[in-house]
């Protein structure tokens, strides 16, 4: 069965890999059915879709996200039988599409795609086929590799296969802090892995948290180190270019956010692809022998982080 943090909050939605991610996002069918996914309201979102279904003779992007919808929200029930069917309809509907079309030439199929992918995932995990889950993303990644749901798919690939796994190697093209951080600076230690981004309030509100966390367990063997990566813009949203990006954070937002002197900051995008980085914050825990402990996407409490710490400091 899908562990109930595989399902990403509302407020979490705000801090996907872009922040203009949901921009215009918008038609009355799918933000209904948006809606209703998120209350679980199953059979009524399924009574609306279905109503609505003359309306769309010849599947269209707009459709298929709106069948995206009603697939997610059968997930979030755990309505599987029902999350299978129209996260196949969004699936297959898509990929036809595509076939017409660049995939993110509609901002409504990269949606639809990424959604029916990601609940067919699902589905087959909780139906107690991983192996078939995991070939499933696995494969989807590759088909879609370069495109914008290539980390979407990652993530998901790594919610069902990285805990127990060896942490992959971190990349860093450049970095924020004191000093680059290298794999000797947490060998042998417990470390938190706090992906992170500039524009993201949720990563902002779990700063003080990590902050609590090193006070309290630094010196016993916790390191925590906070990948990011560039977006092409600085603050407002105005358009950087990597160099002024970089030098945005290292200046004008370390002035106003500082980072701090026990947090190194790897900078790669490769990063955010790599561990499937499409939620912003996104929390690695792994231990002393360097397994990966949690994989979670989204904030976690400190009183949660430290349930999940402290065992770990005793080993």
């Amino acid at each position: 069965m899908i562990n109930s943090r595989f399902l990403i909050t509302s407020t979490m939605l705000i801090c996907l890999l872009s922040p203009l991610g949901l921009a215009g996002q918008s038609s009355n069918l799918v933000s209904e059915m948006s809606d209703l996914a998120w209350a679980e309201e199953v059979d009524k979102a399924r009574d609306l879709l279905e109503s609505k279904r003359v309306e769309y003779p010849e599947p269209s992007a707009e459709w298929l996200a709106a069948v995206s919808w009603m697939a997610r929200g059968a997930s979030f029930a755990e309505r599987w039988d029902v999350a299978e069917k129209y996260g196949s309809e969004a699936y297959s509907g898509s990929i036809e599409l595509i076939e017409e079309r660049p995939l993110d030439a509609d901002r409504f199929l990269a949606t639809a795609l990424g959604a029916g992918i990601e609940v067919l995932g699902r589905t087959y995990d909780a139906q107690g086929d991983r192996a078939r889950a995991i070939n499933f993303l696995s494969t989807a990644r590759r088909d879609f590799a370069g495109t914008s749901i290539e980390t979407r798919i990652q993530k998901n690939f790594l919610l069902l296969s990285l805990e127990g796994q060896p942490l992959p190697d971190l990349a860093a093209d450049s970095y924020m802090g004191p000093q680059q951080p290298t794999a000797e600076d947490f060998k042998g230690n417990v470390a938190l892995f706090f992906f992170w981004a500039h524009w993201c309030p949720d990563c902002k509100r779990q700063e003080p948290i990590l902050a609590a966390l090193h006070e309290e367990y630094g010196d016993r063997g916790l390191t925590i180190v906070g990948p990011t990566q560039l977006y092409g813009f600085t603050s407002r949203g105005q358009t950087a270019t990597p160099e002024e990006e970089l030098a945005y954070l290292i200046g004008e937002y370390s002035d106003q956010f500082p980072v701090p002197s026990w947090m190194g900051v790897p900078i790669s995008k490769d990063n955010f692809l790599n561990f499937g980085v499409s939620t912003t914050p996104t929390l690695i825990l792994v231990d002393r022998e360097g397994i990966v402990q949690r994989y979670n996407p989204g904030t976690l409490s400190h009183d949660e982080l430290k349930a999940l710490i402290e065992p770990l400091l005793l080993q």
